[in-house]
C-alpha cells in the first residue's frame, strides 16, 4: 500500500429514518479497513456525516409538527450514537446543513457556473393548484416514461430504475393532497454532464476499488450522459447562488459534504484538508451499491468541473436480504440495528463479524438469524474462541505463566504468511478473503495445539510442553493484533489476557512474530459465548411479527387503494356486506404487535373475538363496554397467530369507531 495519508470518507446517511443493518453494509468493512490501514502504520482520516437536505425530510417535517433542522438533528444523532455503539468512529461526523457544507457548496456551484458548465433552462414542472406550490422530486408521483411503471418524481423506483428529471414524470399527482398535478413553466438550472464523457472515459478505467463500482460506472457511460438539473424548487436546502426561491439539488450538497466535513475536521486539528481535495493524496469512498451513479459519473464530473481533485478509489458493497427476502423495511424485512441487535444484549463484534465473513463485499449479503447463530457459534466461538481460551487457559494454570524463550521458525513464518495473505487481500478490498485468512491462522493454532497435546506432553517433557504453548501464545497474539480490526471490544480483552495493560490499538500487526517481553498471565476468560436457540428463536419471533403486522397494514392499504379508484360496487353487492352492532366486552394487547389489541365482542346471541389495528389509538380500559359497528360475515383470518372473527369499523386517520347515535341492542343489524 501506498505510504502517502488516506482520506476515507463513507456514504451519508439520510436523516429521515433509523440505522438498519442495510447501512452497516458501508460503515463496518469501512471502520474494519481504517483500522486495519492504522495497524500496519498508515495515517487515514475517516470522514462522514449525515445527508440532511431533500424533501422527504421536509415531508417528515410536516407531518411530524417539526421543522427540517430539528428532524435532521434528531436523526443526525441517532445514527451517531449508533455507529458508536457498533464500534465505528469517525474523525468528524458532519451535517450537510451546517454552515461549513452551505458555504463550499455555494463556492463549488458558482465555479461550475464560471466555468461555463452550469446553464439556464425553462423546463415544464409538476404544480398542484390546489396546494399552490411546485412539486419538486419525491411531492410528485405518476408514471415512469421509459418504462411506464408507477414512480416517484426522481426516480423510477418500481421499474426501470432510471433517474427523473423535473417534469419528466408522466400523469402526476400531488403526494400532499392527492390531487392532480399540472405542468407549468419555471426556470432551473442544468449540469453539462455529457461535457465530461471523455474525462470519464480516461478516469474510470483508472478508478481504484472495487470492479461493480468501475464496472457500472462503465456501462452508463456506453449509455450515453444526460445533463443533470441541479437546482429544486424548496425552502429547505442551501440556496443557489443569485436565486432565493431555488435550492442545490440534494446529490449537489450531500457529495459536497465530505470536503466540508474534511476542513471541520482540518480546523479542529490543525490538519491540512487540501492535500486531499486539492492535492494528490488518495481519497476512497466507501458506498452502498443503489449509488455508483452518483459517486463514479455526476461527482467526479462535479470536482473536475470545480477543478478539485478526484476520488481514487470507490468501493461498494453488494445489497442485503433478509431470510431471503428482498430487504423492505415496509414488508418488515429488516433488522433495525438497536431495536432488533444491541437493545437485545447482543455484542456489536458478532455482527461486524457477520457482516464482514459472511460474503464478498460486492456480493448480496442474506441475513437471517439461523445462519447468523451458526458462524458466530462455529467460527466465533469454537475456532477463535476456543483456540485463545484452552491456550491461555494451559499456560496459566499449568506453567504460572508465558514460557522463556521465542517461537519457533516456523510459527513465525506461518504467521508471517497470514501477515502478507491478509495485506494482499485488503489492498483487494477482498474483506472476506481476508478474515479468511484470520480465521485459518486460528484453525492452524487449534490443529498445532491438538496435535501436540501439551497436557500430556508435560508430563513426560514439561520443556517441550512449554515449547509448544509458547508457539501457541505467539500465534495467539498474532490472532488478536489480526481481528482488531474486525472485533475490537474482544480483541482488547484477549490483548489485555496476554498480559498486556495498554491499548491494543497502540501496536502494529508487525509486533505478530515478535516474542513477548513478560511472562505474567492474568486469569483468562471465555471471550464469546454462544448464540443458545431459546435467543435465536425470540430474535426470530420478533422479526416474524413484524413481517405479519406489516402484511397486515399492507393488505389494508390494498383496501382502501381499491375504495379510492372509484370502481363503483352495485346495491346486490353491498347487500352482501352484514354489519351489526357489538358491544365490547374485553380487549388486551397482543404481545410484539405495536398496532393490534385482541378484542371480545358481543352480538347479543353470540360471543366473538375481533383482532384490530387501533392499538394506538385506544388503551383496553377504555374500549370496555363501548358500542361499536362490526362487519360480521367476513372469512377468518389469524393475525400474529390470533384468530379474527369480523372487523370493528373505524374512520380516519385517529381510527375514529363507528358508534351508534344513541344506545342500541348489540345484535342488532345495520340497514
Amino acid at each position: 500500500m501506498s505510504d502517502s495519508p488516506l482520506l476515507v470518507t463513507c456514504g451519508l446517511p439520510y436523516t429521515n429514518g433509523q440505522c438498519h443493518i442495510g447501512h452497516l453494509r458501508t460503515y463496518v468493512p469501512a471502520d474494519f479497513y481504517v483500522r486495519y490501514l492504522r495497524h500496519i502504520g498508515k495515517e487515514v482520516v475517516f470522514i462522514c456525516g449525515s445527508d440532511n437536505h431533500g424533501t422527504p425530510i421536509v415531508i417528515s417535517a410536516d407531518q411530524s409538527g417539526k421543522t427540517p433542522r430539528e428532524i435532521s438533528e434528531i436523526y443526525h444523532n441517532h445514527f451517531d450514537q449508533t455507529f458508536k455503539r457498533m464500534n465505528v468512529f469517525f474523525d468528524r461526523f458532519g451535517m450537510t446543513d451546517d454552515p461549513a457544507n452551505h458555504q463550499r457548496t455555494k463556492i463549488i456551484v458558482q465555479s461550475l457556473i464560471d466555468n461555463g458548465h452550469v446553464y439556464q433552462k425553462t423546463i415544464s414542472q409538476s404544480y398542484c393548484p390546489n396546494c399552490k406550490m411546485f412539486l419538486p422530486d419525491r411531492y410528485v408521483e405518476g408514471i415512469c416514461p421509459y418504462c411506464g411503471a408507477h414512480a416517484r418524481g426522481d426516480e423510477c423506483d418500481q421499474g426501470c430504475g432510471k433517474h427523473l428529471e423535473p417534469g419528466e414524470i408522466t400523469e402526476p399527482v400531488c403526494k400532499v393532497c392527492r390531487g392532480k398535478a399540472e405542468l407549468r413553466e419555471q426556470d432551473h438550472y442544468f449540469f453539462k454532464l455529457g461535457d465530461f464523457s471523455e474525462f470519464l472515459q480516461e478516469y474510470l478505467p483508472t478508478l481504484k476499488g472495487t470492479t461493480n463500482a468501475r464496472n457500472y460506472a462503465m456501462g452508463w457511460l456506453k449509455e450515453g450522459l444526460h445533463d443533470w438539473c441541479i437546482t429544486r424548487t424548496l425552502d429547505w436546502g442551501v440556496k443557489f447562488p443569485g436565486h432565493d426561491n431555488l435550492v442545490v439539488y440534494v446529490w449537489v450538497d450531500a457529495p459536497i459534504g465530505y470536503m466540508a466535513f474534511t476542513e471541520e475536521w482540518a480546523k479542529e486539528n490543525n490538519g491540512n484538508w487540501e492535500q486531499f481535495w486539492r492535492g494528490d493524496q488518495p481519497i476512497v469512498h466507501f458506498i452502498g451499491q443503489d449509488i455508483i451513479y452518483h459517486h463514479c459519473v455526476f461527482w467526479p464530473a462535479i470536482l473536475k468541473g470545480a477543478g478539485y481533485a478526484t476520488p481514487d478509489a470507490v468501493v461498494a458493497s453488494g445489497m442485503v436480504k433478509i431470510n431471503d427476502k428482498t430487504f423492505s423495511k415496509s414488508r418488515g424485512y429488516v433488522i433495525w440495528t438497536n431495536d432488533d441487535y444491541l437493545d437485545q444484549g447482543l455484542p456489536a463484534d458478532y455482527l461486524r463479524y457477520y457482516l464482514l465473513a459472511y460474503t464478498s463485499h460486492t456480493k448480496e449479503l442474506n441475513f437471517s438469524w439461523e445462519i447468523f447463530q451458526e458462524r458466530i457459534n462455529n467460527e466465533l466461538v469454537d475456532t477463535l474462541g476456543n483456540f485463545l481460551y484452552r491456550t491461555m487457559h494451559f499456560a496459566a494454570n499449568k506453567l504460572g505463566g508465558i514460557p522463556d524463550g521465542e517461537a519457533d521458525t516456523e510459527i513465525c513464518k506461518r504467521i508471517q504468511q497470514t501477515l502478507d495473505a491478509v495485506g494482499d487481500e485488503m489492498e483487494r478490498y477482498e474483506f472476506k478473503n481476508a478474515i479468511d485468512e484470520m480465521m485459518a491462522l486460528a484453525s492452524y493454532g487449534n490443529s498445532y495445539i491438538q496435535n501436540n497435546a501439551p497436557w500430556k506432553l508435560i508430563k513426560e517433557d514439561r520443556e517441550a510442553a512449554e515449547k509448544v504453548i509458547l508457539n501457541c501464545l505467539q500465534i495467539a497474539k498474532a490472532c488478536t493484533l489480526l481481528f482488531d480490526a474486525l472485533l475490537p471490544e474482544e480483541s482488547q480483552k484477549g490483548w489485555e489476557m496476554l498480559g498486556y495493560t495498554d491499548s491494543i490499538t497502540k501496536h502494529s500487526i508487525a509486533e505478530a512474530t515478535e516474542g513477548f517481553a513478560h511472562n505474567n498471565l492474568p486469569k483468562p476468560s471465555i471471550l464469546f459465548a454462544k448464540i443458545e436457540d431459546d435467543t435465536r428463536n425470540t430474535l426470530d419471533d420478533i422479526m416474524k411479527k413484524r413481517i405479519e403486522e406489516a402484511e397486515m397494514s399492507e393488505n389494508t392499504d390494498n383496501q382502501i387503494t381499491e375504495v379510492q379508484t372509484d370502481e363503483r360496487i352495485t346495491i346486490d353487492e353491498f347487500a352482501r356486506v352484514e354489519m351489526k352492532v357489538a358491544k365490547i366486552l374485553s380487549a388486551e394487547k397482543i404481545e410484539g404487535s405495536k398496532k393490534l389489541l385482541k378484542i371480545q365482542v358481543t352480538l347479543g346471541d353470540e360471543e366473538r373475538q375481533i383482532v384490530s389495528g387501533i392499538a394506538q389509538y385506544y388503551t383496553p380500559e377504555e374500549l370496555a363496554g363501548k358500542s361499536v359497528v362490526v362487519v360480521t360475515n367476513l372469512k377468518k383470518a389469524k393475525l400474529f397467530g390470533v384468530e379474527s372473527d369480523g372487523m370493528i369499523l373505524a374512520a380516519g386517520d385517529n381510527a375514529s369507531l363507528l358508534i351508534p347515535n344513541e344506545d342500541v341492542l348489540p345484535g342488532t343489524e345495520i340497514l
